[in-house]
C-alpha cells in the first residue's frame, strides 16, 4: 500500500504536513473538519505538494524532514519552478 507525505494550505494561509495511505480521503477530511485538529478551524485547505513514499517508515522520515525547512523552502516545494522545487526537495531528502 503506498504512503503519501503530502502539505495543504489553510485559508489563513499556513501550512499542514501530514503522512496518509489515502491522500484523496485525507484532504476531503481536513476540507470537512474530520482531519488534524490544527485544519478544523483553518478550512477550507487546499493540497499544495504530495510525494509518495515506499513505506510508512519512508513517509514519516520525510515528514520530519519537511517540518524542519523553512516558511520559504516550504513554500518552496509549491512553486511551479523545477529548479526550486528541486533544491527544496534536496534539502529535505
Amino acid at each position: 500500500m503506498p504512503w503519501y507525505v503530502y502539505m495543504v494550505r489553510c485559508r489563513d494561509g499556513s501550512l499542514y504536513t501530514g503522512i496518509t495511505n489515502d491522500l484523496s480521503r485525507r484532504v476531503a477530511a481536513h476540507s470537512n473538519g474530520t482531519g488534524a485538529r490544527y485544519t478544523r478551524s483553518r478550512r477550507p485547505v487546499t493540497l499544495v505538494y504530495s510525494r509518495r513514499a515506499r513505506d510508512k517508515s519512508s513517509a514519516l522520515k520525510t515528514e520530519y524532514r519537511l517540518k524542519q525547512l523553512s516558511r520559504s523552502e516550504k513554500l518552496a516545494l509549491t512553486t511551479t519552478s523545477p529548479a526550486r522545487r528541486k533544491a527544496a526537495r534536496r534539502r529535505a531528502s
